[in-house]
């Protein structure tokens, strides 16, 4: 259903140190610099990008907006959570663990990245 997933930033070396973190927690490589500076990850099929807003205004995160990573268990998502707490991001909502909604039982753990972007990660149970 997606191509990619971006998100801006204005501080793209504190931004690779956050996703680099996050992304090594979960089996996934580091960045690629695209030419343009943009960081590109690449991990199960999904590409995540991560830029100075090409607008030249700083950035912003989207009210309401979350990006969710898919996990393979609970484990994962904790070893996500912890790498980005460490690495700059901020833990937000309730502390990771099992939620009971309509589409049935799921482990979240969210963090805000170093621009304030809202990431989830997410293992269905």
């Amino acid at each position: 259903m997606f191509s990619h997933m971006m998100v801006g930033s204005d501080d793209i070396q504190k931004s690779k140190a956050f996703y680099d973190a996050t992304f090594k927690a979960i089996g996934g490589p580091e960045a690629i610099v695209d030419p343009k500076g943009r960081l590109v990850y690449m991990h199960k099929g999904g590409v995540f990008l991560v830029t100075n807003p090409i607008d030249g205004a700083p950035c912003s995160h989207g009210n309401g907006m979350t990006i969710g990573f898919a996990m393979d268990s609970p484990e994962q998502a904790d070893a996500w959570h912890a790498a980005g707490a460490a690495a700059g991001g901020t833990p937000i909502e309730d502390p990771p663990g099992w939620r009971e909604n309509a589409t049935g039982r799921l482990y979240l753990a969210y963090l805000r990245d170093p621009d304030g972007n809202k990431l989830c990660a997410l293992h269905r149970g």
